[in-house]
């Protein structure tokens, strides 16, 4: 039987109205929780990122939902 090893895993999603778009953060079971949050600390910060959801898995998994508004630029010319 051949054992999986599950890294961290982020995917971009968009809103159907285009007003926010997400990132989906995947924290596999193995990972320590302070690495999780130094990754959630960086995109918050560096990324204007929100936490929208937090959810815990029953393999231990975490899933982290993170939003930011969509800017639109009109222009101007």
């Amino acid at each position: 039987m051949r054992e999986q090893v599950r890294t961290s895993s982020a995917t971009l999603l968009h809103d159907a109205d285009q007003r926010y778009e997400y990132l989906l953060l995947t924290v596999a079971p193995h990972e320590r929780l302070s690495e999780a949050r130094a990754r959630l600390r960086e995109h918050a910060e560096y990324g204007k990122w929100e936490l929208t959801r937090t959810v815990l898995l029953y393999g231990g998994t975490r899933k982290y939902w993170l939003r930011r508004r969509v800017m639109r630029v009109e222009r101007t010319i």
